[in-house]
């Protein structure tokens, strides 16, 4: 089975209905993650999340409804971010000369073991070992 890592715009987007193709375009992602049972993210997309869709939109979530999408992703393969993880993530910046935060998903996503990471962040075909990011949006 092949793991997909899961970045924050693309759970945003499924619970943004002003995202427009987006929207739909999470969504089917979301969707075929349950039904594979092939979804992982890490708990700094958890965190991301939650912020971004109870202050950041246009049309909010409310807190309460917020913490229960939270609550339903611990189902997932999620991977705690460690101290150990913040230090691999620093040197992965300065390597690969991305965003600290952009380069801590990606030690997320390959500590999961996922070969896909699927994001709007980083480009599109870019591989780091055996990852592979996916614009879906694009």
């Amino acid at each position: 089975m092949n793991l997909i890592f899961i970045d924050t715009n693309v759970l945003v987007y499924a619970f943004d209905a002003d995202a427009g193709s987006k929207f739909d375009k999470a969504q089917a992602i979301l969707k075929d993650c349950w039904g594979n049972q092939s979804g992982s993210l890490s708990t700094q997309v958890l965190q991301e999340f939650y912020v971004t869709v109870t202050k950041k939109l246009t049309h909010k979530v409310d807190k309460q409804s917020a913490r229960n999408i939270v609550q339903v992703y611990k189902a997932w393969s999620v991977h705690q971010i460690t101290p150990e993880d913040i230090l691999d993530a620093s040197e992965f910046e300065e390597q690969n000369k991305l965003s600290f935060w952009d380069s801590l998903i990606v030690i997320a996503a390959q500590k999961k073991g996922a070969d896909t990471l699927y994001s709007e962040d980083m480009q599109d075909g870019q591989k780091f070992g055996s990852l592979t990011v996916v614009n879906p949006f694009k």
